[in-house]
Order: C-alpha cells, then structure tokens, then sequence
C-alpha cells in the first residue's frame, strides 16, 4: 500500500507538471490579451507596454513559464493581474463553497443513486425498476443549467421555499443547508443516475452469482443476504463511479456556481479565464487536477479495505 501511494504521488508530480504546461501555453495562444484588458479602451500602446513589462509578459513564453514553476515549487502561485490579489489567497477563500458544494451533490448522489440501483436490482422489471431506469436516463440527459433554473423557478419564485442563489453561510448552519439544497440537487443528478446505474448492473450479477444461492440454500436471511453478502461485492465497481465523479464534481461546480451565483472556485476560474488572468487560471486548474488525482487514489485505498484479496503489491 506504502508503495501504491509512493507511486502515485509521483504520478501525481508528473501530471500537474504536463497540465501546467498546456494550460500555460494554451492561455497564451489564445486570442486575447491582459494589457489590453486591463488597460482599458482609453490605453496608448506605451501603457500597455508598460503593462506588459510590469506583468513581465514582454518576456519569451518558455522563461515564463520557468519563472512561473520556480515560483509553484516555492509555494507561490502568483498574483493576479486583474486585482493583485495572491491566486493562493483567492482559492483559499472560494474553495470552501466549492467543497461544501462537491461534498452536499454527492451525499445526495450516493443515497438516490445506490439506493435506487439496489432496489431496482432486487426488484428487477418492477414498476420501481421502470422508473429508476427512466430517471437514470434522465438524469444524464438533462442539462444541469436547465435543471437549475427550473428548480429556481418552482422552489424558489413559485414556491418561495428556498432561497434564489449565493453561499455565505456554512453548510451547518439552517441558512447554509437551505442555499446548498437546490444546487445541491442540480449537481447531483447527473451523478446520481451514474451511479444508479450502475449498482443495479453490479447487483444484477452479484445476486445470480453461486454464493448467494448457497447463502439462500443455508437459511441465511434475506436481508443479510443483500446487504452483507451481495452488496459488499457489487460495491467495487459502484465505489470507482463514486470517487471518478467526486473529482469530477470539483471542477464540475462552474456551471452550477454561475447559476446558483455561488463565489466558488469554479466561478473565480470563469472571471480569470474571460479576463486572460493567467496566474489565477493556472492556480485553479493544478487544483482541480490535483484534487482529481488524490481522490482517485482514495479510491484505490478504499478499495483494499473493502476487499482484503485486492493487492497493489
């Protein structure tokens, strides 16, 4: 397991360093520039190239990007060109409402998605199956700033039960649980119908497989049948959906957050890209993918605590 982690911290060194580089040179190549941003209509070319020296962007790409790395190794991500601000700062004060975001979508995933596979599973072709079935489908389908704005409309116009948008309370307090419902929800959907998909196809085969029969042959009840025979091993492959949509849930809030007009990390990476802010583009992204990687070896964690015959030896 020492070795697993070893591995993969190293892997994980490797890929923030290759992502670093093509967003970098990516946001350079795009069309657009900083000085001209910041400048504003009224700049003459001499103040944008003050600008450009002052945001050492009159520089070679290459050695920018070197600059940029020394200064990420040391701890620094830089500042932001738009206000100056540390990118560390800002993400430290935005990614709280992105996580409580990631974390609240999939609770509520977990519980809809695994709980309607499993019983869809056990009541295979019921009425109940149909349904989750069609949800499943529709839960992909449907577009989550659709579904937000629909949500909207009926929750919080229409029926004024929960409030329109924003986040500035903690998810623990009443306040902060009722802004995180509807996001929440919207987020999640999509994760959940994965996810119920999936535990039904697991628990499909695991409920036909010998050992069941066996179990069911000696007397053993019903309910410890499914819940500690079966549903330990259909759970496997359910536990990689889960943690592959995590990651994904965390650099997935932007359209949500834009909706839901929540300051998270997502909506902070929208304003940097649209303003060419390329320290706050750069910091944001090595979050996400970093966040990526470590939850998919928690992941890989879980699973050899699940079942104690999968080795990384």
């Amino acid at each position: 397991m020492i070795g697993l982690i070893v591995r993969r911290l190293f892997q994980l060194v490797l890929l923030l360093l290759g992502i670093s580089f093509l967003v970098f040179m990516s946001m350079h190549i795009a069309p657009g520039d900083p000085a001209t941003i910041i400048g504003g209509p009224t700049a003459s070319q001499s103040d944008l190239e003050a600008i450009r020296a002052d945001l050492g962007l009159n520089r070679p790409v290459l050695v920018q990007y070197f600059d940029y790395m020394m200064g990420v190794f040391q701890g620094n991500l830089g500042y932001s060109f738009q206000t100056n601000q540390s990118v560390t700062e800002a993400i430290i004060t935005r990614f709280p409402n992105t996580l409580n975001l990631a974390i609240a979508s999939m609770i509520v995933a977990v519980i809809i998605g695994v709980t309607a596979g499993i019983i869809s599973a056990i009541k295979q072709n019921s009425w109940f199956d149909v349904s989750s079935t069609t949800f499943a489908l529709g839960g992909i389908s449907i577009p989550n700033f659709w579904l937000g704005t629909m949500l909207i409309l009926f929750f919080s116009v229409e029926l004024r039960w929960l409030p329109v948008g924003g986040l500035s309370e903690p998810f623990y307090t009443i306040e902060g649980f009722k802004h995180l419902i509807l996001p929440a929800i919207t987020l999640g959907t999509a994760s959940a119908a994965m996810i119920a998909r999936m535990s039904r196809s697991t628990m499909l085969e695991v409920v036909n497989a010998d050992y069941i029969r066996t179990a069911k042959a000696k007397g053993v009840k019903h309910r410890n049948v499914i819940w500690i025979h079966a549903l330990r091993n259909a759970m496997i492959p359910v536990i990689t959906v889960i943690g592959m949509n995590f990651g994904g849930l965390l650099g997935g809030t932007i359209i949500v957050e834009q909706v839901f007009a929540i300051n998270g990390v997502g909506r902070l990476l929208i304003d940097a890209i649209a303003a060419r802010d390329f320290p706050m583009v750069q910091g944001t992204v090595l979050l996400v993918a970093g966040l990526f990687v470590f939850v998919n070896l928690i992941v890989d964690i879980v699973y050899a605590i699940i079942d104690p015959r999968i080795s990384y030896d």
